[in-house]
């Protein structure tokens, strides 16, 4: 039992003979699923310690409706106000699962405290910083409900993008920016809102939509086109609108392909960083043509078109695979739509324009690769997972791939958009792929260009513009739902 007393925070920092005497004053009671420890409004005699089992903490709100305000585990304490002042319940305890608590009558404890003020000092900095904690949180919220105009929660934000909604916010938004990432422990950060903003990075799972929706969240906007990070179904579920950007700026998108295979093809990078160190040589630095090479395109939507412009421009010959034959691309362009195989094993650079969905998961694995030419070069802007990424550094020490071009990286919500240069990268895949001389990796910068940056804020105010005048779910231009 002095194991549980060491790890509850009211009693942190006491010693084993203070403990022991608060152990000897401890009953053990037993709940099953459902019991009720206490009931609000209620006069208690007595506090919890939580040993086991779980338990709802519940407030009643409208005509007597019970609504779940949080949930209690092993180490927490409730009833410890009633030491203070007032016995009176402020919220009802029922067992979500069979429980193991311990009580502490009010009486008894009051007697130690007052032979042993440590006791009372490390309870009493307990109370305060929990009275600090939600005084704060209330404050947030009374301040978000003097605000004018629909409150919207930016996640995962950075201050070029905030200063770029702030100029652009025509429609008068109460707009509130987050620097973390949306995950189940930043969540409550969504509280008193209406409306999140997010990135293909943030976590908006079953666990994170369905907390959404109890803080009240109604509209989910991102701010770019994939829609993978999101679980779809359960915000259908539960009525909760999905938005995104669709298109914003393909040119930026295929400008960026073409900018990574051209620096790998001429190894650039390794040319500047040599010049730099006053190495003229240009051993190990020759490229190839792009005139007449075969380039495949995997996806063919909009930024796949774009490059298709632009390679056919260098004069190469085109190769494209895509779910919908588009006849006025092989006629204006000479493009050959074929199968992937085809595709794979005839072109000397492929690039990846295609959706992350279950089909199109680790599209670029072991099997594939050994279908591609020796010395290949492989570009991806689109999502990370469509490339695993253990074959990849597999074909990159066997050299089957020559050079790889990466925006995108399957784990890379860990990393991108963050400064780690005073850190240690603990990805070993990624800290892996750094090393290769053929290799270059960027930050998911593709869309970083002002046209497209700018598009993406004008697309994502209208698409909750439509949702502040009453358009919902589907009635949504850009919405998201399941087919």
């Amino acid at each position: 039992m002095l194991d549980l007393l060491r790890k509850v925070r009211g009693f942190a920092g006491l010693d084993d003979t203070l403990l022991g005497l608060i152990q000897a004053l401890l009953q053990p009671a037993e709940y099953k699923q459902d019991d009720r420890l206490c009931t609000e409004g209620e006069e208690g005699d007595k506090m919890f310690i939580i040993a086991s089992g779980e338990i709802a903490v519940l407030k009643e709100v409208d005509e007597g409706e019970m609504v779940e305000v949080s949930t209690l585990t092993a180490n927490d304490i409730a009833g410890e106000m009633g030491l203070l002042g007032s016995k009176l319940r402020t919220a009802t305890l029922v067992a979500s699962t069979d429980s193991q608590v311990l009580t502490l009558s009010y009486s008894d404890f009051d007697n130690l405290i007052s032979q042993h003020g440590d006791i009372a000092k490390g309870l009493l900095a307990y109370v305060s910083g929990k009275l600090e904690r939600e005084t704060s949180v209330v404050a947030k919220l009374i301040a978000r409900d003097m605000e004018k105009g629909l409150r919207i929660a930016f996640f995962h934000t950075s201050p070029y993008r905030n200063a770029l909604y702030s100029q652009k916010n025509q429609f008068k938004y109460a707009m509130h920016f987050f620097e973390p990432r949306l995950s189940i422990d930043t969540v409550p950060l969504a509280a008193g809102f209406s409306v999140i903003v997010v990135s293909a990075n943030d976590t908006v799972d079953t666990e994170v939509v369905e907390e959404l929706h109890s803080l009240g969240i109604e509209m989910i906007a991102l701010r770019c086109a994939g829609f993978n990070n999101v679980d779809i179904e359960t915000c259908e579920r539960l009525g909760i609108s999905v938005a995104r950007v669709p298109a914003y700026s393909p040119y930026a998108v295929a400008e960026h392909a073409v900018a990574l295979m051209m620096a790998l093809n001429r190894s650039t990078h390794r040319a500047h960083n040599r010049i730099r160190e006053g190495n003229f040589s240009l051993d190990g630095l020759v490229g190839f043509d792009m005139h007449g090479r075969t380039a495949g395109i995997v996806g063919t939507g909009k930024i796949g078109v774009s490059l298709i412009k632009i390679l056919h421009g260098f004069g190469c010959q085109l190769l494209a695979y895509s779910r919908t034959v588009r006849p006025e691309l092989e006629e204006e362009f000479g493009v050959r739509f074929v199968d992937l195989d085809t595709l794979f094993s005839q072109s000397d650079i492929i690039s990846l324009h295609a959706p992350l969905t279950p089909q199109t998961y680790h599209l670029i694995d072991a099997e594939t690769i050994a279908k591609m030419k020796p010395g290949v070069m492989l570009i991806n802007t689109a999502r990370g997972g469509l490339v695993d990424t253990e074959a990849l550094l597999d074909s990159l020490k066997s050299g089957h791939i020559g050079n790889a071009g990466l925006d995108v990286y399957e784990e890379e919500a860990d990393y991108f958009y963050q400064d780690f240069s005073d850190s240690v990268i603990t990805d070993d895949l990624l800290a892996r792929l750094t090393t290769f001389n053929n290799v270059m990796i960027t930050s998911h910068q593709g869309s970083l260009t002002d046209i497209a940056q700018s598009n993406i804020a004008d697309t994502t105010l209208e698409n909750i513009r439509e949702f502040e005048i009453g358009k919902r779910g589907r009635q949504l231009t850009n919405a998201v739902f399941l087919k």
